[in-house]
């Protein structure tokens, strides 16, 4: 019998599912590595403008670095408060294609 799904998934939550599912990670770089190449089939499903596997793809990838997260020890909804609160507090130079890089 399969286990009970969550009313709302977590971080906490998504890493057990992928420990109890595929086994722990035995090195984090593993995890990593699977992330890249959900991240091409992420690039591919945008290059073809299927905005239902693009989301698909984006939540693997996600879901790869929530159990990454969990296994290093820190949380990721955290971790992007903090990473915007400097990206905020940065002057940024825009590349004209929607990205930039900060000065």
């Amino acid at each position: 019998m399969p286990a009970p799904t969550p009313d709302r998934e977590t971080q906490k939550t998504i890493a057990e599912w992928g420990a109890a599912t595929f086994g722990p990670a035995k090195n984090p770089i593993d995890l990593v590595t699977r992330a890249q190449q959900e991240l091409g089939e992420l690039a591919e499903a945008v290059e073809q403008r299927d905005r239902q596997e693009a989301a698909l793809e984006t939540a693997d990838v996600l879901i790869l670095l929530y159990r990454l997260a969990e296994d290093l020890g820190y949380d990721v909804e955290r971790s992007v408060q903090e990473k915007m609160a400097v990206n905020r507090a940065r002057k940024w130079s825009r590349a004209g294609d929607g990205t930039g890089k900060h000065i």
